[in-house]
C-alpha cells in the first residue's frame, strides 16, 4: 500500500500490515530506511480508531459548511456533525421512520429511529 503515504520530504513509502504470531506488524519503507512496529491486537484496533478519528478530522477540517439531510436522505458513509464521530452503516425507511444504523469511531453500531423529514446535520457526506 503505498498510495497516498509519502515521508515528510515528499517521497512515496511503502506501507504493510500484517499478521505476525499473536500480534500485528506494521512495516514502513521509505528511502531513509525500514521501521517496523509489532503491537497486540487490541493496540492495532486502537491504531485503526485512531488513524479513522484524524482522517475524518482532516476532511472536516476542508470542508466549508456542514451539509444538513433529511433523514430518509442518509446514505452509507455519511458522518454526522458533533463531539463524536458518527458514520451511516445503513438506512432503512419503513412508513414515516428512519431506521438508521450507525458507527463509532470506535467501532461500536447502534441503530436509532427518526421521523423521516427530521433534519440531520452532517459533517459530510459519505
Amino acid at each position: 500500500m503505498t498510495r497516498g503515504i509519502e515521508d515528510r520530504e515528499g517521497r512515496g513509502v511503502d506501507l504493510e500490515v500484517v499478521p505476525a504470531d499473536s500480534g500485528v506488524e506494521v512495516r514502513v519503507t521509505t528511502p531513509a530506511g525500514e521501521f517496523v512496529l509489532v503491537c497486540t491486537p487490541d493496540r492495532a484496533r486502537e491504531l485503526a480508531a485512531a488513524l479513522a478519528l484524524a482522517a475524518d478530522g482532516a476532511e472536516s477540517a476542508e470542508s466549508a459548511e456542514p451539509v444538513t439531510v433529511r433523514a430518509r436522505e442518509l446514505r452509507r458513509g455519511d458522518v454526522r456533525d458533533g463531539d463524536r464521530v458518527m458514520t451511516v452503516e445503513s438506512v432503512r425507511v419503513d412508513g414515516a421512520t428512519a431506521h438508521v444504523t450507525w458507527k463509532s469511531g470506535a467501532g461500536r453500531s447502534w441503530t436509532q429511529g427518526y421521523d423521516a423529514e427530521a433534519v440531520i446535520t452532517l459533517r459530510r457526506r459519505g
